[in-house]
Order: structure tokens, then C-alpha cells, then sequence
């Protein structure tokens, strides 16, 4: 049976369709505009289906999430979700509308030239939803403390402890007082909304771990926590993004996936490999690069992660300590080599991605 590839532009209001027949002269068509509800979804459908052929719709990733998908598939119909950013792209275009938008989809679909992303289920997207909800809370506690600092600086008030946001610190804070009523009203507003903000992201961190039982990666999640620097919220972040690990090939798909790779510019006999690509989810990468750096220290196994090791199948405990083992070593010796501290951090990361998709090839997901 002939497929019929239809590309839709979606909007928070409107749907854009187009159509391409199947074959290389194909006829592309313009399907016109609708409303972007299920009633005028499902309507589209029927009347597309009329024509006997096999329906493949695709749209662009955005804000409007997966709603659309789950409901063309759940119909019978193939859908898939593209990658707005690995779209080619003419150098020289210079007009954009929503027609062209939907025409071009459907011409490329058709083509095969279109990246398609994977689709989370339910479960799974709720879960993702809640880790970037913690993640969320971290960066407007980490602006809410930045804007005091900025506040006392301007006012000649510096710390001058070894580190701040500790206990001590918190109590050199109390004892700031202001001549003018309005400095003390905003002094501890920043103090108000640090304290709310810690709260915050303390309640989601617990939603978070009374959640992960129901969620199928609680497995993989518990595993790559014997691994060093990766707590459960760290574990809980990279697999939301990631899905299961095992739908990657092999390691070097994930670290791409992750951004963690080095990029290229080769032409002729000229190679010239800069820093990582920086592609895919940043709160990933970042968690990543953050487990890192506790690569620093000689490779042992902490008092908090011995009674989870010792519980651990054998085999997830070998490839924690084999991970340890290595990724230490590959540090002193990055450093040892005039390595930047930075640059082998990130070494680090692209290796310690690697292990967490060994781990998903011998922790039992269910399906």
C-alpha cells in the first residue's frame, strides 16, 4: 500500500497541513489550516484515511509536547516527532510561513532527510516533568542567592568565611543590620526567597524519591547510584533525559547524544577537533560534568555507598568499581598531561556516559 507523508506545522491554536504523494515526482499539496484540537485532529484523520493510503504524519518537537503524537498513533496512524534543529536548510531562504513550514516537512519526510526523536511515554514524561521542575527550583535558588551577594557587594558587606551559604555564614548574614528601613526591607526579602527556595527544592527532591518506585527506571537509577559522583537525583536527571540506555547502539551514541563529544571540522588533509558539541539536554550534560570533578580523588568506595554495594549484584558492583578504577586514573593522568581541569572533567563525563550505558545492559528494565 502507498504511503501518503503529511506534514504538519503545529501552534498553540493552529495546525498547518501538507501533503506529499509517495514516489520522487510526487504531488505536494497544501491541505489548508485547522484548529489544534483532538475534535479537529481526529477529523483530519478521517478524512485523509478515505484515500486507501498509509498515513505517516510528522511535526516538530516544541512546546506544545507529545499530546499530538499519542493521539495520531493511538488511532492506528504512523507519527513522528523531528528534531527542529537537524532540519537542512536552503542558504539562501528567506521566507518563512507556516505553508512553506508544512510543505517542506512533508517533502522531506518523504525524502528521509528528517532526524526523528524519541517519544517518552506517560509515565516516563511525568517524571522527566518533575526532575526539570527540581532543576528549575536550583536555578532560581542559585539567581536568589547571587542577587543577595550583588546586594551586600554594593554595600561594602563581604564574607569573608571560606565558603559560603554554611551555617556560619548564615549567621554572619543575621547579624547584617541597615541604617535606612528600606536596605533592611530588601535585605531580608533575599534572605525570604533564598529560604523559600531551599524549601522548595528540598520538597521536590523528596517528591522525587517517594515517585521513583513507580517509575520502570527505579532499577537503573538505584544501580548507576553506586557509581561516583551520582546521587539519586543526578541518576533520576540523566535517565529521564536518556529513556532506557539500551536503545542506543553502542556508548558513543549516547555521549553524542549528550553532547559530550568532541566536535570536528575535517576537509582534505586538515583535522581540527574543538570543544564538545554542547548537543542534546544541558541539565544532563551538566549533571555529568559535575560527577566529574569527583573524579579528583584516588578511587574508594564511601562509607554512604558500601551497604548498597555489598547488596548489589556482582555484576553491577564490578562495572561501579571498574568505573571508579578507571575514570580516577584517566584524570591524574589528563592533569599530569597539562590538561585544563575543565577539559578533563569533561573527558571524564563522556567516559562516565559510557558506564552508565554498560549499566543499562545488565540492570533488567521492565518494558
Amino acid at each position: 500500500m502507498d504511503t501518503l507523508y503529511i506534514g504538519l506545522d503545529v501552534h498553540k491554536a493552529t495546525i498547518t497541513i501538507a501533503t506529499a504523494e509517495e514516489g520522487r515526482d510526487g504531488e505536494l499539496r497544501s491541505q489548508g489550516t485547522i484548529e489544534n484540537t483532538p475534535a479537529s485532529v481526529d477529523k483530519l484523520m478521517k478524512r485523509l484515511a478515505k484515500q486507501g493510503l498509509t498515513l505517516h504524519f510528522c511535526y516538530e518537537a516544541g512546546c506544545c509536547g507529545y499530546g499530538l503524537h499519542r493521539q495520531i498513533t493511538a488511532a492506528g496512524h504512523l507519527c513522528s516527532v523531528i528534531a527542529p534543529s537537524r532540519i537542512p536548510k536552503k542558504p539562501g531562504e528567506r521566507v518563512k510561513t507556516d505553508r512553506r513550514d508544512a510543505l517542506k516537512l512533508a517533502r522531506l519526510l518523504r525524502a528521509g532527510e528528517l532526524d526523528v526523536i524519541w517519544v517518552p511515554d506517560v509515565a516516563h514524561e511525568a517524571m522527566r516533568d518533575l526532575v526539570r521542575s527540581r532543576a528549575d527550583a536550583c536555578n532560581h535558588l542559585k539567581a536568589a542567592k547571587q542577587q543577595l551577594q550583588s546586594f551586600l557587594l554594593r554595600h561594602g558587606r563581604i564574607y569573608s568565611g571560606l565558603s559560603s551559604w554554611t551555617r556560619t555564614h548564615y549567621k554572619w548574614l543575621a547579624e547584617q543590620k541597615f541604617e535606612h528601613t528600606a536596605h533592611q526591607i530588601v535585605f531580608q526579602d533575599y534572605i525570604n526567597a533564598i529560604h523559600d527556595g531551599e524549601k522548595r527544592e528540598g520538597q521536590l527532591i523528596k517528591q522525587i524519591e517517594r515517585l521513583l518506585p513507580q517509575w520502570k527506571m527505579r532499577p537503573l537509577v538505584d544501580a548507576n547510584c553506586l557509581m561516583k559522583g551520582l546521587n539519586l537525583v543526578a541518576s533520576a536527571t540523566v535517565l529521564s533525559v536518556t529513556g532506557d540506555p539500551r536503545r542506543f547502539p553502542s556508548p558513543a551514541q549516547l555521549s553524542s547524544y549528550l553532547g559530550l563529544v568532541p566536535s570536528e571540522h575535517s576537509s582534505g588533509n586538515s583535522t581540527k577537533r574543538a570543544g564538545i558539541t554542547k548537543a542534546g539536554n544541558s541539565e544532563a550534560r551538566r549533571v555529568l560534568v559535575q560527577a566529574g570533578w569527583c573524579y579528583r580523588f584516588p578511587a574508594r568506595i564511601a562509607t554512604p555507598k558500601e551497604p548498597k554495594l555489598t547488596a548489589a549484584d556482582k555484576a553491577i558492583r564490578d562495572v561501579a568499581w571498574k568505573a571508579q578504577v578507571r575514570l580516577c586514573a584517566r584524570y591524574r593522568r589528563f592533569i599530569a598531561g597539562g590538561k585544563l581541569a575543565p577539559v578533563a572533567c569533561a573527558a571524564i563525563a563522556r567516559e562516565l556516559a559510557t558506564y552508565i550505558w554498560e549499566m543499562g545492559q545488565i540492570v533488567p528494565i521492565s518494558s
